[in-house]
């Protein structure tokens, strides 16, 4: 039986704070806290355990489980004399979040593109459409296109890269010369 380990006052701000964020990114509240719980957690955890912890009803941690397994971030874990699933989370941030936004562009970004490919090819076909409207539209489509393939391109590199790109920062803007643009 696994002794519940009580939360330090930062742990429980830190995953009170990340349940009201994953809420304003369109998660479930208690997704993210068994992502935050898991993600501070020095060793895998039983559902029991998440569950006393947080103070939810069970069901609801084995929605939430489920549910950022499928999301590839969480998964279940089998410790020696022990028969019950544990689960952890990825701890590489970066890799953690590149998954986080791979899923968000299949989910968010890619149906918005077809849509926009689907307006743009009816208004272009259709006799009366607005110049403006289509004109918006390939603006939007364009920018999408755009970060996606930038994207897609980034993503494949390894996450000390993306790292390193992202400390660039300013010196980015420099090197291509874009001062003042």
């Amino acid at each position: 039986m696994t002794v519940t380990k009580q939360r330090t006052p930062v742990e429980e701000k830190f995953v009170l704070h990340w349940g009201e964020m994953g809420a304003r990114w369109g998660i479930n509240r208690t997704v993210a806290q068994v992502h935050a719980l898991l993600f501070l957690s020095e060793r895998p955890m039983p559902a029991e355990e998440i569950q006393a912890v947080l103070g939810v009803a069970r069901s609801n941690i084995s929605t939430s489980l489920r549910e950022l397994q499928g999301w590839g971030i969480v998964k279940r874990v089998h410790l020696s004399g022990d028969r019950r699933d544990h689960f952890e989370t990825l701890k590489d941030v970066w890799e953690l979040f590149r998954i986080v936004l791979d899923e968000r562009k299949k989910r968010e970004v890619d149906p918005t593109l077809i849509v926009l490919r689907e307006c743009i090819a009816e208004a272009e076909k259709t006799r009366g459409s607005s110049p403006h409207t289509l004109q918006r539209l390939r603006e939007l489509s364009g920018f999408f296109e755009s970060t996606t393939s930038w994207y897609d391109q980034i993503r494949k590199w390894p996450p000390s890269a993306v790292a390193a790109f992202v400390r660039l920062g300013d010196k980015a803007r420099k090197v291509l010369a874009l001062r003042g643009r």
